[in-house]
């Protein structure tokens, strides 16, 4: 076995890289650790120098042949992560030392799950494993892997990795059939209400267009564009990803790609981007340059169900946060994260938190569920 580490996605070929890539009927699970998207990434600008996200992936061959490799970053701050870890940046710094830079194991920008070890599970110990070393000897504070798979997880802490619970609100198909199927599921009460929202929404005065494959145009980019500015300098300050980063999905990933917009008077004034896996819809941005009254809900959560109930997807993830989602059918899930970090009276503080917190995610998971809108078995 011969570990490398890279610097460019574009060191190692398409090929290779994707035929890690777990994949379903041709098309990529999560299309995020695909080889397009992480080198739409780097060749846009949006991570690399003066980025804070430095490629450092790290490649596993045995002789000629790619048989493992992982996504990773070097950091120098802990932006763009969506599980973050700025408590234990503090506390480490409080206490004399440099949290950054640091070893991260992930898709940027992307609060998505998926593979993050891109091996047969025999060999993921060896990546992980890998990444320790790495950060060891190179006085990284420490190495992290976010989203990761609840097996990846499990791997993780069986080499001594602290695995780390939090959640996120997803939507499941459970054989619904269609939209009226999934409302049929509801509550009385919660199922006028989606409709009523729904109502609102496309009453905003112009019509919804969901546009993927060659439908997508340089326009309609130039569109988004303006969209996820808007809200990027709203949550973040400013965007993490730059202009050229949708040009360069245009080329590589349009089919991979849905965009909803709403359009009046023939001008797109908000929309949704959603990638497609093999399974699951994921729903990324959203932006405006006119309010309307539920049009975010319609375009981001309903027009995706829709979409994915037409496409047979099991799943739509929808991001980070939000429990307004609870009330439109999207329940909660958990959510995995690997550390290890470089100094052992650290790990056995965080640990203990992470056993605290983890406690308390999953008692607020279960309490959520009293509040899930689907029809309980007595009927309602």
């Amino acid at each position: 076995m011969d570990i490398a580490v890279i610097d460019s996605i574009d060191r190692v070929t398409p090929a290779e890289w994707d035929a890690l890539v777990p994949h379903r009927d041709g098309r990529a699970l999560d299309p995020f650790t695909t080889h397009r998207f992480l080198a739409a990434l780097e060749r846009s600008g949006s991570v690399g120098a003066g980025a804070g996200w430095q490629p450092q992936h790290l490649l596993i061959r045995e002789g000629s042949r790619l048989v493992a490799a992982a996504p990773l970053y070097v950091k120098s701050h802990s932006q763009g992560e969506y599980i973050f870890d700025h408590a234990f940046a503090e506390a480490w710094q409080r206490a004399g030392g440099r949290y950054y830079p640091k070893l991260q194991c992930a898709v940027p920008f992307t609060p998505a799950t998926g593979p993050r070890l891109l091996a047969p599970a025999p060999l993921r110990p060896l990546l992980l494993r890998a990444m320790r070393e790495i950060a060891a000897q190179n006085g990284l504070s420490s190495a992290h892997v976010t989203f990761c798979t609840a097996e990846e997880a499990a791997q993780g802490a069986a080499e001594g990795f602290l695995h780390r619970v939090t959640q996120q609100y997803h939507w499941e198909d459970r054989d619904f059939g269609g939209f009226e199927g999934f409302l049929a599921a509801l509550s009385s009460r919660k199922r006028k209400a989606i409709r009523k929202e729904r109502t609102t929404a496309q009453d905003f005065g112009g019509e919804i267009r969901l546009l993927t494959g060659d439908a997508i145009k340089p326009a309609h980019w130039d569109a988004f564009w303006a969209f996820y500015q808007d809200t990027g300098a709203r949550k973040w300050g400013q965007p993490y990803l730059t202009r050229g980063f949708f040009d360069e999905i245009q080329t590589s990933m349009r089919d991979d790609t849905l965009l909803i917009l709403a359009e009046r008077d023939g001008q797109p004034v908000a929309g949704a981007l959603n990638f497609i896996g093999g399974d699951t819809l994921y729903g990324r941005y959203w932006g405006c340059v006119e309010d309307h009254p539920c049009l975010h809900f319609e375009l981001c959560y309903y027009q995706a169900i829709d979409f994915a109930l037409a496409q047979g997807l099991k799943r739509v993830e929808a991001g980070a946060q939000g429990e307004h989602k609870l009330a439109r059918g999207y329940l909660p899930s958990e959510v995995h994260a690997l550390y290890w970090f470089n100094d052992a009276r650290f790990t056995r503080a965080v640990a203990d938190y992470l056993t605290s917190e983890g406690t308390a995610v999953r008692q607020e998971m279960d309490w959520l569920e009293q509040f899930a809108p689907f029809r309980k078995a007595e009927g309602g």
